[in-house]
């Protein structure tokens, strides 16, 4: 019998906490098959087949989960990425300790349409690629187990197979025109959990603090899950401070045990508060007992006030906080969508070091892992459902709409670090749908706004680029590119005030620009002299495009990183001087891959990130630590510029970036002064300095101080004094190999021999023999068709061992090779 898969959350508790905990969860990451196609049906994936048989077709490979189907194709350059089926399969040996007590799968994300067997039987189907769900399989399961191939054929194992599919659908979210890959597969944790009879299936604590401080009140309700209908209980609960202590204790019988049932209600005077420096947080543990047993678990909770003031800035415990943003796509070289706990930890630590309180979590609810680090590292939330693009479709479109905005606020409503919930993103851009209609879009929006505020009173609703349906929602974010889709980035503060005046409560989304990683130019602002300035900076359809339209930077520009450091220097410096401003958020942190952008340096990937999709810094990353942290830093900007140019003699600026009050800086060993630094001297806080190269190798040192605290930085680079034209040739040169793994760099120069230092031709990277080119990772030194870089690219090669042959043709270069 089929069943619809229940949106209701269990409490997970890994085997790695206090074995008082009563229910038991696995995270099943091995032993699974995976096919990249569809199947004519289910009996495919489980009939018995002799090695060598008909039956053996099509093949599984084996993989791990989480896994993402696109890992790869989403940024190979020859191809459209895959948008269809694919299946799983996995043997399960079911050992649920519980009297009569429930067996859970529970997805942490499935991309975009699930459904899951139990041997023949399909147990559950769930819609929507970003929220959790689950399916009690206990019933097949238990139906399974009294069939003869239960033993014959899977020796005590349990089959389970998963379909999954992100085909093309004009009538799910999000829209196929959203600037971001929608992804297949189970990539996110799937988990199996056991449970007595009776368990939590969501607990709702709501913590509230006025703005001194001085008066906490919790609020606790909770939803059972009890699918054999027990009557009576009773729910043990305590609250923990974040020293350990014990604050109060309730005990409360329980006589109905349907619906959403009203736990506990207590005040605290002067709780401790979470805030973005001290993110203190309670621990709310709870013992729900009846006559089939005992279910233990706990939710953390944060007691903080927030307010974002109308026509002025955002409050945190009633002191202004100025919001420093950035935002994160679920997405990693070689993954995907497929990040472990590990690599979503790095990235939020990353961000943490760079100086981030606050993120928009864009375009989708994310990982439980997400939410949690943000609670623990003090970041604020802006979480948001994925209607994003292409207009507004029926009754089937719009009911996925309110499903997933349900999901998201009530599986996400105890984290303190949400403060958002976001309704939207771009919804004034058609394309789905013949009719486009603003009124029934602007209808939607506000039953959205209503659902929204009667799940969760606590927080905003707030939308980003739909100036009509501005009014809509508590706060709104307009669309601002200052000196990249529009304008020039000096523009920034008159037209963010312009759009501040126009809105209740105004905070400031997407900013920024893309970044060729390892291009560096001489005069990143020269293209700025053909930009129309002093006009609204706001992006419009087809400026994201790379061809076409007006003169802007985002087509005219050079894409380096030396431009986009001047604009962040630019932006953040006018932050500084800004009262009425709640925050911004730098559109994002990590390049992400997108199926709208084949024409990028790295195709099919949006390169406004400040770090890499692996995590390898941009030289922007440093301009956000000087003005955002602390701990004292300096970085000498050019790290991966290995050679700069210009006329003998001529003097050449080095910026520093740093958040010391004075640095001195040095070329080949002199000193040629200290500054001190001032956030509006820009560029670099007036720590830049014209030096005099030598041609040549040339070595710049740095050494910064903030009272007796000194740090220092050094980077080395060639001098070029000569002119070059035309790239004519290329050299193919390996330059390292490490563990099997040989680096090669390609090289442009022209007629005479000189290197063509500003070079921007296509490379094409190839490989014959045994090994593999290290391709497929959308990023600068992963591609095999990649745009130059000052001159260069590079490329790595597993070697396996053997006898390679790499190659790079450019049209209308003759095309080079090497033996490795």
């Amino acid at each position: 019998m089929e069943k619809i898969a229940r949106h209701f959350i269990i409490l997970i508790v890994l085997f790695s906490c206090t074995s008082a905990i009563a229910q038991k969860s696995v995270r099943l990451t091995q032993n699974w098959e995976f096919l990249k196609q569809d199947l004519g049906g289910i009996w495919e994936a489980v009939r018995p087949v002799g090695l060598g048989n008909p039956e053996s077709v099509p093949l599984w490979e084996n993989v791990d989960l989480p896994h993402c189907v696109n890992a790869t194709d989403a940024v190979d350059p020859d191809v459209n990425y895959y948008q269809g089926p694919a299946w799983y399969r996995t043997k399960l040996k079911i050992e649920n300790p519980y009297q009569n007590g429930r067996t859970i799968l529970h997805f942490e994300g499935a991309g975009q349409k699930t459904e899951v067997y139990v041997y023949t039987t399909k147990v559950a189907t769930h819609v929507g690629g970003y929220d959790e769900w689950t399916v009690d399989i206990t019933d097949a399961v238990a139906a399974f187990q009294k069939e003869e191939v239960y033993q014959k054929q899977f020796k005590g194992q349990v089959p389970v197979s998963i379909r999954t599919d992100n085909s093309r659908d004009l009538e799910m979210i999000p829209s196929n025109l959203s600037d971001f890959n929608v992804y297949g597969g189970i990539y996110r944790y799937l988990n199996l959990i056991y449970v007595p009879p009776l368990s939590v299936d969501k607990m709702f604590a709501k913590a509230e603090v006025d703005a001194q401080g001085k008066f906490g009140k919790l609020n606790v309700s909770g939803r059972f899950y009890n699918p054999t209908g027990l009557k009576n209980a009773t729910i043990h609960l305590k609250l923990i401070d974040p020293k350990g202590k014990v604050v109060a204790q309730q005990e409360k019988k329980l006589s109905n045990l349907n619906g959403d049932t009203e736990l506990w209600s207590l005040q605290i005077n002067k709780p401790q508060l979470w805030s973005t420096d001290k993110p203190l947080q309670y621990r709310l543990q709870y013992d729900l007992v009846s006559s089939t047993g005992s279910y233990k678990s706990e939710d953390k909770i944060g007691f903080r006030n927030i307010n974002f003031v109308e026509k002025g800035p955002f409050n945190l415990n009633g002191n202004r906080l100025l919001l420093r943003g950035t935002h994160r796509h679920e997405d990693h070289a070689g993954f995907a969508a497929a990040m472990s706990e590990e690599m979503i930890r790095t990235e939020m630590q990353m961000m943490k070091d760079m100086g981030v309180n606050f993120i928009r979590l864009g375009h989708y609810q994310q990982s439980r892992i997400v939410l949690n680090l943000c609670d623990s590292l003090g970041i604020l939330v802006w979480e948001e459902i994925p209607w994003c693009r292409g207009g507004l479709g029926g009754e089937t479109y719009k009911q996925q709409a309110r499903n997933m905005l349900t999901n998201m606020i009530e599986q996400h409503y105890n984290h303190p670090s949400i403060i958002i919930w976001g309704l939207g993103n771009e919804n004034d851009w058609p394309g789905d749908f013949a009719e486009f209609d603003k009124e029934k879009i602007r209808t939607f929006m506000k039953e959205l706004n209503v659902r929204s505020h009667k799940l969760d009173s606590s927080r905003y609703t707030a939308i980003r680029r739909c100036d009509f349906c501005a009014d809509i929602v508590d706060v709104y974010s307009p669309s601002i590119w200052a000196g990249w889709y529009r304008g020039a980035y000096t523009d920034y503060k008159k037209v963010s005030e312009d759009e501040f005046s126009k809105v209740k409560r105004f905070l400031h989304v997407e900013w920024g620009g893309d970044s060729h990683a390892m291009r560096h130019s001489e005069n990143p602002d020269k293209a700025l002299s053909k930009i129309k300035t002093g006009e609204s900076a706001d992006e419009r359809a087809g400026d994201a495009s790379l061809f076409g339209g007006a003169a802007r930077i985002s087509k005219d520009g050079d894409w380096s990183e030396s431009y986009i450091t001047n604009l962040i220097d630019w932006h953040l410096k006018e932050q500084e001087n800004m009262p009425w401003l709640s925050g911004s958020a730098y559109w994002p942190f990590k390049d992400f891959s997108t199926p709208v952008r084949p024409d990028n340096p790295v195709p099919y990937m949006n390169q406004k990130g400040v770090v890499e999709r692996d995590f390898i810094k941009k030289e922007a990353y440093y301009v956000f630590q000087s003005y955002w942290t602390e701990k004292p830093m300096v970085h000498i900007y050019g790290h991966s510029w290995p050679v700069r140019w210009g006329d003998a003699g001529e003097e050449k600026m080095v910026k520093v970036y740093a958040n010391c009050t004075e640095a001195e800086i040095f070329l080949n060993g002199k000193s040629f002064g200290i500054k001190k630094r001032n956030s509006q001297d820009f560029p670099a806080a007036g720590l830049r300095w014209n030096l005099p190269f030598l041609k040549g190798e040339n070595t710049v040192k740095v050494i910064a101080k903030t009272g007796k605290v000194i740090v220092t930085d050094e980077i080395r680079f060639n001098y070029q004094t000569e002119k070059w034209t035309k790239p004519t040739k290329m050299t193919l040169t390996k330059i390292n190999e490490e563990a099997d793994v040989a680096t090669l760099e390609v090289k442009l120069f022209d007629e005479a021999g000189i290197q063509c230092l500003d070079a921007i031709n296509w490379m094409n990277f190839g490989l014959t023999g045994d090994g593999k080119l290290i391709d497929d990772l959308g990023t600068s030194s992963g591609s095999r068709k990649v745009q130059a870089y000052n001159g260069r690219a590079i490329i790595k090669v597993k070697l396996n061992k053997g006898k390679n042959v790499a190659s790079v043709k450019s049209d209308g270069i003759p095309t080079v090779f090497i033996t490795l």
